[in-house]
């Protein structure tokens, strides 16, 4: 069985909207600047953050070589109080200030030497790899602060904070670490003012630039408009010079040779029957009257192929009655109700025509069928054309094999058909013979 359906495509012929295209080509824009305002902004965040921590761990490197390393006596490092008082207070007068909230000196063991904290003095805690590192090497280093970890117990007011490790080394030539605590706050103000700094005129820029594109835009859309307009009032001249062209060769038929035919006909029908004449002379020109009468029917099916009937005069039923009168001819029998479909509009009863006549051209070329049901008619909004023969029919490997060879009768009648917004569909089977049914929508 097979049955191939064709949805319905955008109406080509439709007026291109300049407004519309403009609109989307806008949006587009727009959304295409939201997406780089976007990465912009994780950017801009992400290079005020990298700014930020650089800036803390300069902060920490000045204050623990500069004020904390030179401070570090053998009376600091013996625990002398005295001396540890004496650098409480230099900290607390040059360096605990502003974001830096907390700093702590470590000994190698992980024992805290000093702390602005007085209850972290004297408590030991173990050194993770990247703090032995930094105090072996004299590196500076930083990370988010783990509040969670013990030594970071009397942090935890402070909420998040970035801790940075400085190693330092003692007159004696011992080798102790300086950690500072900021506040994360003070990273993340520095990061959103890198992007306050830069987003606005990037911004104000992309949008310049969108602005200056819709004029551009417009006239493209315009051009295009203009454009498409000329290609239809060429395509409808094509169509009207090929409807003239028909139309007079249909006419030059008509009234030449089918009516010198026709009169030659009735003068050998005269001749054959008129008195006093050989039998042998009668039967030759009864069977010459039989072939031009022949030639006469063909002639007429050719001029409903070349020029249909004036379906807007004359209606559906007879151009179809006239298509089945050439089956009738062929040797075919055909049962015809199409009484239903008069009054249709005229494109949608030359879509019927059309896509009956290439129907049932292919049955009398193709299928080997005695009888024909040629059904039309207008129900619901739609209307239809059915065609149902009782022959050979064929299955989905023919059909293609008759698309591979050039025939593209049926793939043409499907595109004429989807044109006009309707559904051809065909139904067959080897040996079962085939139904062709189109719907076409009726305004």
């Amino acid at each position: 069985m097979v049955d191939p359906r064709r949805r319905r495509r955008a109406d080509p012929q439709a007026p291109v909207s300049v407004a519309g295209l403009v609109l989307r080509f806008s949006l587009a824009g727009l959304v295409v600047m939201a997406l780089l305002g976007t990465v912009l902004a994780v950017l801009a965040r992400q290079a005020g953050t990298e700014q930020a921590v650089d800036s803390a761990r300069q902060v920490a490197y000045v204050a623990g070589r500069g004020i904390a390393e030179p401070r570090l006596t053998d009376a600091v490092l013996a625990g002398d109080p005295a001396a540890l008082r004496a650098l409480d207070v230099d900290l607390h007068r040059y360096v605990l200030q502003g974001s830096l909230v907390r700093v702590k000196l470590w000994r190698a063991d992980g024992r805290i030497l000093y702390s602005d904290e007085p209850r972290l003095v004297g408590q030991g805690f173990p050194l993770q790899e990247d703090e032995t590192e930094a105090l072996e090497q004299g590196l500076v280093d930083s990370e988010i602060s783990d509040l969670s970890a013990p030594e970071n117990v009397y942090e935890r007011p402070f909420g998040k904070l970035l801790e940075v490790y400085v190693g330092l080394t003692s007159a004696s030539g011992e080798r102790l670490l300086f950690e500072a605590y900021f506040r994360y706050d003070a990273v993340v103000t520095a990061a959103e003012a890198q992007w306050r700094k830069y987003a606005p005129p990037t911004l104000a820029g992309l949008l310049a630039l969108q602005l200056v594109q819709i004029p551009f835009a417009w006239s493209l859309a315009r051009r295009l408009q203009r454009q498409q307009r000329e290609r239809q009032r060429l395509l409808q001249r094509a169509v009207d010079a090929s409807q003239v062209e028909r139309r007079r060769i249909a006419g030059d038929l008509h009234d030449g040779v089918v009516q010198d035919l026709t009169g030659l006909t009735y003068a050998l029908d005269a001749a054959r029957l008129g008195p006093d004449r050989p039998d042998g002379h009668r039967e030759l020109v009864g069977r010459a009257a039989k072939q031009l009468r022949a030639s006469v029917a063909d002639l007429r099916t050719l001029l409903v192929e070349i020029y249909p009937p004036d379906l807007a005069v004359e209606g559906l039923p007879a151009a179809l009655t006239d298509l089945a009168a050439g089956l009738e001819r062929a040797g075919l029998r055909v049962d015809l109700d199409v009484e239903d479909s008069a009054d249709l509009p005229l494109d949608v009863a030359s879509v019927l025509f059309r896509s009956g006549q290439e129907v049932l051209r292919n049955v009398v070329a193709h299928s080997d069928a005695r009888h024909v049901a040629l059904q039309a008619g207008r129900r619901d909004g739609v209307a239809s054309l059915v065609v149902d023969d009782d022959g050979r029919g064929f299955d989905a490997a023919d059909l293609d094999r008759r698309f591979a060879e050039g025939h593209i009768g049926l793939r043409s009648l499907g595109d004429l058909i989807d044109d006009s917004g309707g559904t051809l569909s065909v139904r067959s089977a080897p040996g079962q013979g085939t139904r062709v049914e189109i719907v076409v929508p009726v305004a």
